[in-house]
């Protein structure tokens, strides 16, 4: 087993414990998603032999390849969730591989993912994107308080609350408001239309300990535990 994994899996779970304490919260409400995009299967491995239960993948065709091996070597399922942008002819394979869709960015593929779910339910966030490149994915926050009702009433989608990624070279303090903006969307939505709205899933290498100050109950760390990532 890497050293350094179980090092920087140490340091991770240290700066976690220190920013939930700061939010006045305590460490295991936080979930860890380790982000294993171009990592090889028994990388995973070793990272679930180390306690994590949960990964992300950011592209379909990557975990069709990776996620059956790592089933083959261990005793149990990880949660897998899809962090990046899924596309709606790649619906059908992200629900056979994923436990949850962390990127439903838009209401038409809300409503791919209900008729392709085949009668099961499915856990999904819905990202939202709070900077000014119009070439970015995710509901803005308007339009995501226009479409939230239409979203609500698809029928095979448990809406558990949203994602975000911070705007590219933002500041720190740029970033903390964003992360606060997107907190303060969830809880109106959660007052208005009565959903748990639970999840806040924000915060990557760079920016997990202020997206946890800032409310995020699920952070997507890759870089930080896996150390510099290959080339895909």
């Amino acid at each position: 087993m890497r050293p350094d994994l179980a090092q920087n899996l140490e340091r991770v779970r240290a700066t976690i414990a220190d920013a939930a304490a700061r939010s006045g919260r305590g460490a295991e409400q936080i979930a860890l998603v380790a982000v294993s995009k171009t990592q090889p299967p028994e990388m995973v491995v070793e990272a679930a032999a180390l306690g994590v239960d949960a990964f992300g993948e950011n592209r379909v065709q990557e975990a069709q390849a990776k996620i059956p091996g790592v089933r083959q070597l261990l005793a149990r399922d990880p949660t897998w969730h899809l962090i990046g942008t899924l596309q709606r002819n790649k619906v059908p394979a992200a629900l056979e591989l994923f436990a949850i869709l962390e990127s439903v960015d838009s209401l038409r593929l809300a409503e791919a993912i209900s008729r392709r779910a085949g009668g099961r339910t499915v856990a999904v966030l819905l990202e939202v994107y709070l900077g000014d490149d119009p070439r970015r994915p995710g509901f803005r926050p308007a339009e995501l308080v226009q479409q939230a009702p239409e979203l609500l009433e698809i029928p095979h989608l448990d809406v558990r609350g949203l994602m975000t990624i911070a705007p590219l070279n933002a500041s720190a303090e740029e970033t903390r408001g964003v992360f606060r903006q997107v907190r303060e969307l969830r809880d109106a939505l959660r007052d208005d239309f009565g959903q748990s709205w639970g999840e806040l899933s924000m915060g990557m290498s760079e920016d997990y300990p202020i997206a946890i100050e800032e409310g995020a109950t699920i952070i997507r760390v890759g870089r930080a535990i896996f150390g510099e990532r290959a080339l895909p």
